[in-house]
């Protein structure tokens, strides 16, 4: 299995990965998913790798909108797991997917902060004023539930940084460079103790949605891989795992 950074993975996919099979004969998929799911997604990659080690599972992780348009512009996907039904539907609208998606996941935001709280963040309120808050972008899942929550609550966010994905966020607070961060709890979770954690107690009220499919490359080139990682992460071996690193189950 290997993992790569979407934003430099997709020219290395795009040249090692053209076929279904490898010089070997062996199935070769690639899996495009949202950066919230690399740890989740790298554990059911070594399930299904480990169940048929003929499989070789390539997994590719950035914000739900911009695997989209990589996926639109070429890039080598066979399997495409969203944080947000609005990226998925644009995929289906586009023709790039075959089947009806199928949810599996959900995920809440939290804020968190570096060890200490040097900041004094009380929660999603008047505390993030004058803090380094970083946030995900609009248009990303992240950054459009953080906006309807902060909205809901009257709080206007005034982030010093937006970024294209939430591990981004993350990163930004675990090396100090931000007093806080608007997180998926599953995200917080994996920090262990790198960051400190607040509840948003109405986050419930914006759950972020997580839908998979296969996508018309994979359907077309690798179609039986492509459907046994799609049942490995909708079946029992993805729904322990999920579980274990935080998500809900629909």
């Amino acid at each position: 299995m290997r993992v790569v950074a979407a934003a430099v993975g997709v020219s290395l996919l795009a040249g090692c990965a053209v076929g279904g099979e490898d010089d070997e004969g062996s199935p070769r998929l690639t899996v495009f998913a949202a950066s919230s799911l690399t740890s989740a997604f790298t554990r059911i990659a070594e399930e299904v790798e480990r169940d048929d080690p003929r499989v070789e599972i390539r997994l590719s992780f950035d914000g739900s909108p911009g695997l989209v348009d990589q996926i639109a512009g070429g890039a080598p996907a066979d399997v495409y797991a969203s944080a947000d039904s609005l990226s998925m539907d644009r995929a289906v609208a586009e023709g790039l997917i075959s089947g009806a998606p199928v949810e599996f996941a959900i995920n809440v935001l939290t804020l968190v902060t570096p060890p200490g709280n040097p900041a004094g963040i009380t929660g999603l309120d008047r505390s993030l004023a004058d803090a380094r808050l970083v946030v995900c972008a609009e248009g990303v899942p992240c950054g459009d539930a953080a906006r309807a929550l902060a909205g809901a609550a009257g709080v206007q966010l005034r982030p010093v940084s937006e970024e294209s994905k939430v591990t981004d966020v993350l990163g930004k607070v675990t090396s100090g460079e931000a007093d806080a961060g608007i997180v998926y709890l599953t995200d917080a979770r994996s920090a262990g103790d790198r960051v400190e954690q607040i509840a948003i107690p109405t986050a419930a009220s914006a759950p972020t949605r997580y839908q998979i499919a296969v996508t018309h490359r994979g359907e077309t080139d690798r179609a039986d891989a492509a459907r046994r990682f799609v049942d490995a992460v909708t079946g029992p071996v993805g729904r322990t795992v999920l579980a274990d690193h935080g998500f809900g189950l629909p």
